[in-house]
Order: C-alpha cells, then structure tokens, then sequence
C-alpha cells in the first residue's frame, strides 16, 4: 500500500494495491508492518461499521477528547463519501484547517486520521457502508461534536442541506465546542 501525506501532519491517505481479475479482487486493508515502517504506531482495539441509506447523509464532526482520544483508520466499502479531518490541537500549525478525500467502493482509498482530529463524512450516494478502526474505545463521557457548517471551520461538504442526526444537528459551534486537546 502507498501512504500519502496530505497538509495535516500525520493525516494520511492510504491507496492499497488491488489485484483484480475476473473473479474479483484481493487487498490488505491494513499492515501493521507497513505503518511502522512508515513510523505510524497504532494499536486499533475496536471496529466500526456505519450505514447510511440516503446521499446527502452528515455523520459528524464528531471526535473524543482527552486520554479517550480516538486514532482513526476510516474507509467506504460500499458506495462513496466525502470524508474530512479537522485540525482540533491549539498548537499545531494547522489549527482549525482541514482535508476532504473522496472514499468509494470504487477507489478503495482509506483515511488515517491521528488523536487531535474531527472527523466527519457525507455520502455522495445512496446506500453507504463505511468502516473503521480506532485505536481507543469509544467513552460517551468523551464525546465531542462540532457543528458540520461551522463557518470558523469552512469545511466545504458541497451540501447545503443534509440529513443530519438530532445530535449532529444541535452540536455546538467550534467557539463553544469544549475539544479537550
């Protein structure tokens, strides 16, 4: 698999090498090996799998803070999303900004998103399957969520009105969100 860096230190895409022939294909989604060698340490503990029926699902900005910080290794095995990181450490030189990677089904690109991150995503099309790996359990106690059109943040989902969740849609604005980096 290729990593590749992207403006936020330590987001990383990962572009697996897929070997297809006509009976489908075969890929390693993940190697530890290969991201220590690269210098990534992680320890993933837990596996998630979200579906979102409709295009024009927002699942986020969502993020864990303190000690329950979560390290994510996201991808969409089924469908696409437009899947985003923001920046939440008040030291880094990047505060506040973010990136937006096209997953799919298709290009099978995944998304490594270090402690520190927002993370969300919206679907481009109906029926999404989307997975992933953390690295630190989830702990409602630690749950934080930042409000997706955020216009501190903006964060350009090209959607103006998605379906969101209740709780998506009363998250707080980043000046009132409590991040906990």
């Amino acid at each position: 698999m290729e990593l590749m860096k992207t403006k936020l230190d330590g987001v990383i895409i990962v572009v697996p090498k897929v070997f297809g022939d006509h009976r489908g294909f075969f890929m390693e989604s993940w190697s530890k090996r290969v991201f220590e060698e690269a210098g990534l340490y992680y320890d993933f503990v837990q596996d998630n799998h979200s579906s979102s029926t409709v295009k024009g699902t927002l699942r986020g900005i969502h993020f864990q803070r303190g000690e329950k910080a979560q390290a994510k290794l996201v991808r969409c095995v089924r469908g696409a999303v437009l899947d985003v990181a923001v920046d939440l450490r008040p030291l880094s030189p990047t505060y506040k900004q973010w990136v937006a990677v096209e997953l799919s089904e298709e290009n099978k690109k995944q998304l490594l998103i270090p402690r520190g991150f927002g993370h969300g995503f919206v679907t481009l099309t109906d029926e999404v399957e989307f997975l992933y790996k953390a690295d630190n359990y989830y702990a409602p106690e630690a749950d934080g969520g930042i409000r997706w059109n955020d216009p501190e943040l903006g964060v350009e989902w090209g959607i103006t009105d998605p379906v969101l969740s209740q709780k998506d849609a009363n998250a707080p604005f980043f000046k009132d969100a409590v991040t906990g980096f």
